[in-house]
């Protein structure tokens, strides 16, 4: 299996072709070498002018055509919908086909994709369909806090129908799954409840004793080291604090509210149970700032360094 990480570059007209430009400009040669950009030449080569960085970039991009490039900064453009999703495309067929190890995505703007004809919710929804995967979890990776969803951008009240036990049963698994790929022997995983304090005894609603209690116990009784559900007031200050190594949230902003809090420029976004690797930065496309070379890339690192513990851990695994 290859080695080597493919940046998709996001959304031609937003910050995605500056931070994978300064990203891959400030690594070592080693890890360059081991790096490739899914996106546009023209592009991007605009991106290094407005950065002001000396690099030659046509080694290191996998050059894909988008039409009238480079196109203007900071606009919506279906164009630049379109284009986005055709350097996804090409770098999850890239991986299926094993010619890089982990994908790391730049930010798309959901509002272009669908305006180009690309109906999904975002990164994780397009994934999930270009590999057939039946199942896929959002992980907000942090230092000190870890989050996996049961759901994420659907409406709250779809997300407590989502919450069933058979689906946070499994989302526990892949918690725990991924948790040991990168290193922990034993992960201790906190569930959080639904309602406020777990419905305190069918005080304040039923699904917490119904839905999430039979599938933490269900976890426990396959050895995973499961607690729950536990009062989402709490659970995340106390993982913060480590007691636990992942939460796994109910729905969206459950879990992106903490993190954000205390990661908002550090935290990874990955996508767990795909076929294929694929972390992402945490942030949006950032259009007001973009062609100005001013966007910060410390979360592009950071999501390019979660993507090479990802590929040695499957390294270690044979």
């Amino acid at each position: 299996m290859s080695t080597i990480i493919g940046i998709t570059m996001g959304d031609p007209c937003g910050v995605g072709p500056e931070i994978s430009v300064r990203a891959l400009a400030e690594m070592p040669a080693a890890d360059r070498a081991q790096t490739r950009i899914y996106g546009n030449l023209a592009t991007l080569e605009a991106a290094r002018e407005a950065l002001g960085v000396d690099i030659d970039l046509v080694p290191y991009v996998v050059d894909l055509p988008v039409e009238g490039a480079p196109l203007p900064w900071g606009q919506l453009s279906p164009v630049a919908g379109d284009a986005a999703f055709r350097f996804i495309e090409k770098a999850v067929r890239d991986a299926e086909a094993g010619e890089i190890g982990c994908i790391v995505t730049a930010p798309i703007n959901k509002e272009a994709l669908n305006l180009a004809g690309h109906h999904y919710d975002g990164h994780t929804g397009m994934l999930r369909s270009l590999t057939g995967s039946k199942a896929a979890y959002m992980l907000l990776a942090s230092e000190r806090l870890k989050v996996i969803h049961v759901s994420t951008h659907v409406s709250l009240q779809e997300a407590i129908r989502r919450a069933t036990t058979e689906r946070v049963l499994a989302t526990i698994r892949a918690g725990n799954d991924h948790l040991k790929r990168i290193g922990y022997a034993a992960p201790k995983i906190a569930v959080a409840g639904i309602n406020p304090h777990c419905g305190e005894n069918g005080l304040f609603g039923t699904e917490d004793d119904d839905q999430i209690a039979p599938a933490v116990a269900a976890a426990r009784a396959e050895g995973i080291d499961a607690y729950g559900p536990i009062s989402a007031d709490t659970v995340f200050h106390r993982a913060y604090s480590g007691a636990f190594d992942l939460v796994v949230a109910q729905y969206h902003d459950q879990g992106h509210i903490p993190i954000k809090l205390v990661a908002f420029d550090t935290a990874v976004n990955v996508s767990v149970e795909l076929p294929i690797d694929r972390t992402s930065v945490d942030h949006g496309t950032a259009f007001d700032i973009a062609g100005k070379g001013i966007a910060n890339h410390g979360n592009m690192n950071s999501a390019i360094a979660y993507a090479r513990k990802l590929v040695a851990g499957r390294a270690k695994q044979g």
